[in-house]
């Protein structure tokens, strides 16, 4: 059975970094190094002055299988190589915003917790929640301030207290109007 990490903030990270091996640990160093160089322009350039040596060498080979052989593979294992780097890269990316994006919403009082594991949801949890925020968008658009932020629940809340006002005040208008009409005719 895995072990919780504690909730009162003393996590052992250094325990963490031992159980994880020396070979993963290199694994995401390189992995980091060749994603920040691979995003550099002077890697750019220096990949399509490569590309511009290997075509202007063409006819020094004859334009031969070889030479076609050696632009070919090197591409192939460049992109096979990179496609795990840079996911590798994304996927920790990735983690490190959902975990800011989680202490947020766990340090905000009206935030809703139910989105802290969003990001384990199926694509149709993740449509179902999307009408409810659009549902949000909606009741938000009837408030007359820009700067009013509500969870779901107070939204609707809220929305139906002021539908309920709203009802009473047009009711206890009319009543004023109908009361007042009533004794002018009288």
């Amino acid at each position: 059975m895995k072990k919780l990490p504690q909730l009162d903030g003393t996590a052992d990270i250094n325990t963490e970094k031992k159980k994880n091996g020396k070979l993963s640990r290199s694994f995401e160093k390189i992995s980091n190094a060749v994603t920040r160089a691979a995003g550099r322009p002077a890697t750019s350039i220096a990949s399509m002055v490569l590309i511009l040596v290997w075509a202007a060498s063409g006819p020094l080979f004859d334009f031969s299988e070889t030479w076609q052989l050696i632009i070919n593979t090197s591409t192939t294992i460049i992109t096979f190589l990179m496609v795990f780097v840079i996911q590798t890269a994304a996927n920790k990316d990735t983690l490190a915003v959902q975990l800011k994006l989680n202490e947020l919403i766990a340090a905000n009082k009206q935030a809703s917790n139910r989105l802290i594991d969003v990001e384990d949801l199926t694509a149709d949890e993740l449509e179902l929640l999307k009408k409810f925020y659009v549902r949000l968008s909606d009741l938000a658009e009837k408030e007359k301030t820009l700067f009013t932020s509500h969870s779901i629940d107070d939204a609707e809340k809220l929305h139906k207290t002021k539908s309920v006002k709203s009802t009473s005040k047009s009711a206890a208008k009319r009543t004023i109007r109908s009361t007042g009409k009533q004794r002018s005719e009288a």
